[in-house]
């Protein structure tokens, strides 16, 4: 702003004092055609206005011939001499000029002068002029310009920390709302409306917190269960043996009873353990897959032989189909493990003489696992709850069948891990179909 103030100034300035230059040389230039200065007729009166005009505007006047002779000087240094300059040139040819040299400060003004009857040049007033009063007023310009500057600058940033204070109070808040979280959860959430930036933080802060508190909540349930479901052998086990240490002169083939019954318990507390550690080993491996191009073929068949001996005891078929060859990138151990426990469900749940139809089909981006059965099914009030931990659609049943409530869980982590997807459908009484959806490449 002071730039350019300065500078139109200084334009302004320079146009007025030429303009005003520029009427005092036609004035005097009629003066001088009409007196015959130029032909040698000495005139005191036109040349005392010469030495005024150049004591008014600081500068040099000359008069020049037709033979570029300098006639006049009112600094009485070049009379007589020859003067040949583009400007004098230019104006003989009857146009005016007027410069202004910005780097010496002056400005130079030439005015022809026209005889009174031909109206041709017959000279050349030439005026120069200081420009030491614009430049004053411009060094006086500046200082004031540099003053406002300051005030300026000294009131914007009383206003920006004012502004600042006022502004960053709704942040403030947010961060002992923040704060509050490392303590304890608060009873409401955040709603800091101050600003467009304030309500997106508030919006994903509460989305945050409600996140952190069904964490919380699920790890409490993850814990109570676990308890639950760990101390329900060992007092089946304490029953049976308080049981036996009740008793006296027990028949062997009690003993061998009660010792089947505690071997069961064992068994059952061994499983728990297993699918526990199953699925903390896979949490603290999410992210370090044993990822290799596998033949998805071989790898369900390998799956399903080893499980068909276990249907065949209750007489339930277990077909496979495959639409295609596949090959994807997995990790065998993880993926086999999803599968597994699917298959191992469809049998567990199933009726007997029942059958299980297991496909395998891939499109150009996505390979496809589907395990049907024509078992019990899930009622639909419990089909979103099935992959939770330690959930039991039928508890009594479940633990019939030794059912531990982690299988689904195992293998919907075991999906997750490869970016794929799993979903169930299911009639009650009718049977349920399971649908895994992996990416042929694994992208991590």
């Amino acid at each position: 702003m002071k730039a350019v103030i300065l500078n139109s100034y200084e334009k302004r300035a320079v146009d007025v004092r030429t303009a005003e230059i520029q009427n005092q040389c036609t004035i005097l230039c009629n003066q001088l055609s009409n007196s015959s200065y130029l032909d040698g007729i000495t005139s005191e009166v036109i040349k005392s206005e010469l030495v005024q005009l150049s004591n008014i505007y600081n500068g040099r006047v000359m008069v020049i011939a037709n033979d570029f002779r300098i006639a006049e000087d009112t600094y009485d240094m070049d009379k007589g001499k020859t003067i040949v300059s583009e400007d004098v040139i230019q104006c003989f040819q009857g146009k005016g000029t007027s410069n202004y040299d910005a780097k010496n400060k002056y400005i130079e003004v030439t005015s022809p002068i026209l005889d009174g009857n031909t109206e041709d040049v017959t000279g050349v007033m030439l005026v120069s002029v200081s420009t030491d009063t614009i430049v004053d007023s411009l060094a006086v310009l500046d200082g004031k310009a540099s003053i406002v500057g300051i005030t300026i600058g000294v009131v914007i940033l009383v206003l920006a920390s004012l502004a600042g204070v006022v502004m960053v109070k709704p942040f403030q808040r947010i961060t002992r709302s923040i704060s509050a979280v490392t303590e304890g959860y608060d009873d409401n959430y955040l709603h800091e409306n101050a600003y467009t930036e304030t309500q997106l933080i508030s919006d994903a802060f509460n989305k945050m917190l409600g996140r952190m508190r069904v964490l919380d909540d699920s790890r409490n349930e993850f814990v109570s269960n676990v308890s639950h479901e760990l101390k329900t052998p060992l007092t089946s086990m304490k029953v049976l043996a308080d049981s036996l240490l009740s008793q006296e002169d027990v028949p062997a083939e009690l003993y061998k009873e009660f010792m089947g019954d505690l071997s069961e318990e064992i068994e059952r507390e061994n499983k728990i353990i297993n699918d526990l550690l199953s699925l903390v080993k896979m949490d603290k491996t999410a992210n370090t897959l044993n990822i290799k191009s596998e033949n998805m073929n071989t790898l369900v068949e390998k799956i399903l032989k080893r499980l068909r001996p276990i249907a065949a005891t209750r007489n339930i078929e277990v077909v496979f189909e495959s639409f295609r060859p596949v090959t994807a990138e997995v990790d065998e151990m993880k993926l086999s493990l999803a599968i597994s426990n699917l298959v191992e469900n469809a049998i567990k749940y199933n009726k007997d003489d029942g059958w299980i139809h297991v496909s395998l089909n891939a499109d150009h981006k996505y390979c496809y696992i589907e395990v049907a059965d024509s078992g019990i099914g899930i009622p639909e009030e419990s089909a979103e709850h099935i992959f939770e931990r330690f959930y039991r659609v039928d508890k009594s049943h479940s633990r019939e069948i030794g059912g531990t409530g982690l299988g689904l869980a195992i293998a919907r982590s075991a999906v997750l891990m490869h970016r794929g997807a799993i979903k169930v459908y299911s009639q009650l009484g009718e049977g349920t179909t399971f649908t895994i959806r992996i990416p042929l490449t694994y992208v991590s």
